[in-house]
């Protein structure tokens, strides 16, 4: 089941195009204060849609990707540092987030036998149960890209590419 999301009301008017006009007016031409303002608003639109999914599993999106990316693995666990590499998220943030899966029963957590200081966190078999019926739901929705086809989202992803390489997300073949 698919949960829907709430819909504000609609503006009569883009208030992104209205707040370009204003900002020209005012300080001269900024595309790129029009375009950073539409990817913010996108991403809570996105975030709002993919939450609505995954809240019901008692999930959020940091959780759900970190499922995703334990059942990714091998042997379906990874050190905790090697997680935030991964996620590219904060060792704290990685921490609290294994935590509430912990406490949730989808991982457990141990230490790691290769690293004395280290942890490993695992996807236990309800994690994956989770995990696999969430993503289910999350593909019927297209991540909440519907309004894109195929080809639009990989024109997405490769318009994104360069910024996340000048940002040093990771290095470029």
């Amino acid at each position: 089941m698919v949960a829907a999301v709430p819909k504000p009301l609609s503006l009569s008017f883009d208030p992104i195009a209205r707040a370009e006009d204003l900002w020209k007016q005012r300080w001269g031409p900024a595309p790129s204060m029009a375009a950073i303002t539409s990817i913010m608003r996108a991403h809570q639109i996105l975030l709002a849609e993919v939450d609505a999914v995954v809240k019901p599993y008692g999930l959020t999106f940091a959780r759900y990707e970190a499922l995703v990316l334990l059942t990714f693995s091998k042997a379906g666990e990874l050190p905790m540092s090697k997680i935030g590499e991964r996620l590219m998220v904060h060792p704290t943030s990685v921490t609290n987030t294994i935590d509430r899966l912990v406490r949730s029963g989808l991982v457990t957590k141990r230490p790691n036998p290769h690293d004395g200081r280290g942890t490993l966190a695992s996807i236990t078999d309800r994690g994956r149960e989770v995990c696999e019926r969430a993503t289910g739901e999350l593909m019927a929705i297209d991540f909440g890209l519907g309004v894109y086809d195929d080809d639009e989202c990989s024109e997405i992803f490769a318009m994104l590419r360069p910024l996340r390489v000048a940002a040093r997300d990771f290095v470029e073949e």
